[in-house]
């Protein structure tokens, strides 16, 4: 992790040519390489047109100085920016000067993990910057603003804080047994862990939310050739991303497209057609589809409903095809040759979801959308909306089983000793999503997915 006795620099900036580039330093040294620089140290917090200073007092160049004294700064610590002309030489030249100071290489996240540590962000704040930083979509970013806010790291704290009164309650209770509260059939203990029951299942919808928002749903489109799986990656992506012909087998690799439904990213694979085939390149192609199957969120099975109006004859070997545990959507296309209706079908025999479209016309395309949504369990985005990660919901549920499992041992054992100690193990788990209780690797993994500079 950081080294806070230590003074950092970075380009904030993404590198290349633009109108402007801002270096950013922080820490310990920052005053004395602004007096290096800039020949004095700036005002705080006013911007003062310099000139950026060489070894030798020649003008590297001129820009926008900020200073930003601690600890009333973004990590806490003194903060410099320096705002140059964004060439890529001018900024070279300045960053170099800068470490030649004493500064060294800022590494990625390391500003934002100095803000955690010095108490400016908690973990979860922290996150959504990079978040914010990486959003592919205008929710994703309202969300991840809202996160940077601290809305998702209230709703964690006010979970905690129940369950810490929940815990009292039970730690009094065995503590002065003189009282007699007959755990079981005690009214406000079973008011409280309703409580906290109820808060587990309100915080789990809103972290399955903020996954889908960041993450998205991997949907890969599999079938036999000729289905339409190409008209229909087409016709989600709002182009002509595939080439679409008559020939069956035209697809052979993997064709990819982001797309976005309401707010929910849908990262689409399009495939090569299931079959056997004796062409040893269109063999690897349908070897990578079943690859892509195996790693899906969602399988779109596409089939050509103008071959059979009714269950088609070969549903059986495709669904064969889809690993087990693999959500499944199967599509029936091509309802313009077949005269099926539009929307939703009646569910076969497999028990499986059934849409009919047409590619060709776009009908059925809209109820198509709202299916995938209600397959992944996403709802449009609200004012409450929260960005998150797979980290926090895998977390939360570790929070929950322990939470049931004190529950169990309260019903089946009345050890209100043991729900107590289960409760513990809640708070701990709680406080690693907010960043209160983090192991030093886990800290280390996180903040290394950040941008240098931030």
């Amino acid at each position: 992790m950081t080294q806070a006795s230590l003074t950092i620099a970075g380009r904030a900036t993404p590198p290349g040519r633009g109108g402007i580039a801002v270096v950013r330093v922080s820490g310990p040294g920052v005053r004395e390489i602004a007096v290096a620089v800039l020949g004095k140290c700036p005002q705080p917090r006013h911007a003062g047109l310099c000139n950026f200073l060489d070894a030798e007092g020649q003008a590297i160049d001129a820009g926008i100085a900020l200073f930003f004294p601690a600890p009333d700064s973004y990590t806490g610590e003194d903060v410099l920016e320096l705002q140059c002309h964004g060439g890529i030489v001018v900024t070279e030249l300045l960053l170099e000067r800068v470490l030649a100071l004493g500064a060294r290489m800022a590494r990625p996240g390391e500003f934002s993990a100095r803000a955690f540590l010095n108490d400016k962000l908690d973990l979860l704040q922290a996150e959504a910057v990079a978040d914010l930083i990486d959003a592919g979509s205008r929710a994703a970013a309202r969300a991840a603003q809202r996160s940077l806010q601290g809305d998702f790291s209230a709703a964690v704290l006010a979970l905690n804080e129940e369950v810490t009164g929940l815990r009292m309650y039970i730690e009094a209770a065995i503590d002065f047994p003189d009282e007699e509260i007959e755990l079981l059939g005690d009214a406000e203990l079973k008011r409280r862990i309703g409580v906290v029951a109820a808060g587990f299942a309100r915080l789990a919808t809103t972290t399955r939310q903020g996954c889908l928002l960041r993450d998205g749903l991997h949907v890969v489109l599999a079938g036999r050739p000729n289905s339409g799986k190409s008209s229909l990656f087409n016709a989600l992506a709002g182009y002509a991303a595939a080439i679409v012909t008559s020939q069956p087998g035209t697809t052979r690799d993997l064709l990819r497209e982001q797309i976005n439904i309401d707010g929910l990213p849908l990262h689409v694979v399009d495939t090569a057609g299931l079959r056997t085939t004796a062409d040893p390149v269109e063999q690897e192609g349908v070897a990578r589809t079943r690859g892509q199957l195996g790693i899906a969120d969602l399988a779109l099975l596409v089939v050509d409903a103008s071959q059979d109006a009714g269950e088609p004859a070969d549903v059986a070997g495709l669904l064969g095809e889809i690993p087990a545990g693999i959500p499944l959507l199967v599509v029936r296309n091509k309802i313009d040759l077949s005269g099926e209706p539009a929307g939703t079908a009646p569910a076969r025999a497999a028990g499986y979801p059934v849409m009919c479209v047409s590619a060709l016309t776009g009908a059925g395309l809209d109820e198509l959308r709202q299916a995938i949504k209600t397959l992944a369990g996403f709802s449009d985005p609200g004012e409450g909306t929260v960005i998150a990660r797979q980290r926090h919901l895998d977390t939360l549920q570790r929070a929950q089983a322990h939470f049931i499992a004190g529950c169990c041992e309260l019903e089946e054992r009345q050890a209100g000793e043991l729900l107590a100690e289960e409760l513990l193990q809640v708070q701990n788990a709680l406080a690693e999503i907010t960043g209160e209780f983090s192991s030093d690797d886990l800290l280390g993994r996180i903040f290394s997915s950040f941008c240098i500079g931030k």
